[in-house]
């Protein structure tokens, strides 16, 4: 499978994969009562047609909440879409210690693929918006869904970064950059599959080959990262709203992994087409 490398590409590979025989995904949509959900739900089943819908619409959002849960737990529906409900209504119910669809000791985080017309690939992220400050035990579990992905996009050998403000090992100011270096050193022994991880660096010398050199850094990732991991959600979340507010023609699609089976949570301000490159990603997690 060749690399996808635009985020259209990700319905008409799920299109294709229909065609060669493999079952349209059944997609769990809670309360789909506004015009951008409804819309993405119809682009996804009808005009791309990878996708069925299966509607939990009670006018009780815990109730709706529970029964698509309780769908995706069943396995009843390979993804979940929240419509018309808030995200912690939802996250309520998927967070259920006895009813919900959280594995016992499954790391929830946030996976972000992003378009940028300035990058010639896809830029994959974790995490900006769920796990505030992670442990190294769930940024290896971030490292694993975000290679899981990019994988199910063709990707064969991903490039990971590992973001700081610097390119250097500081334990005492930057804790993190230690824990890096153990990361690190584990993908070198094969730990989880072919990938190239290193770190710590900055955006510009994951990103940019001529950064890279300016600054005399050797990196096996040559400027060319397919994916970073952010030190926590702060910076995840500054540059998720960076790239979206003042550079023009970004698309981006989200979704929660660790679930058992993948959860797109829109912003209410999505648009119907953002909305169905979400509902692409979870598909092509989900497969």
């Amino acid at each position: 499978m060749e690399a996808i490398k635009k985020l259209d590409e990700l319905a008409a590979h799920l299109v294709e994969r229909c065609q060669n025989g493999g079952e349209k995904k059944r997609i769990g949509v809670i309360r789909p009562r506004d015009e951008s959900t409804l819309g993405a739900v119809k682009m996804a089943t009808e005009t791309a047609g990878f996708a069925e819908a299966v509607v939990f619409d009670n006018d009780d959002v815990s109730v709706a909440a529970a029964e698509a849960v309780a769908a995706a737990r069943e396995g009843r529906v390979d993804v979940l879409m929240k419509g018309t409900l808030n995200t912690d209504d939802l996250l309520r119910a998927v967070l259920n210690k006895e009813t919900g669809i959280l594995p016992k000791g499954n790391v929830l985080t946030h996976l972000t693929c992003a378009q940028l017309t300035s990058y010639p690939k896809l830029i994959f992220c974790s995490d900006v918006a769920v796990i505030p400050h992670p442990t190294a035990e769930q940024r290896e579990e971030q490292l694993k869904y975000l290679l899981q992905l990019m994988r199910a996009t063709g990707i064969e050998e991903p490039r990971v970064g590992l973001i700081n403000c610097t390119e250097k090992v500081n334990e005492k100011h930057f804790p993190f950059t230690a824990e890096y270096r153990e990361l690190i050193a584990k993908a070198q022994t094969g730990a989880f599959g072919r990938c190239i991880v290193d770190g710590p660096l900055d955006l510009k010398t994951c990103f940019s080959p001529e950064a890279l050199h300016k600054k005399g850094i050797q990196s096996p990732l040559e400027g060319q990262a397919d994916a970073i991991i952010f030190p926590d959600i702060q910076a995840g979340n500054v540059f998720y709203k960076t790239i979206t507010c003042f550079c023009p023609g970004t698309e981006t699609a989200t979704v929660l992994a660790g679930t058992q089976v993948p959860v797109v949570l829109p912003s209410r301000g999505d648009s119907p087409n953002n909305k169905f490159l979400s509902l692409a990603l979870a598909c092509t997690l989900a497969g």
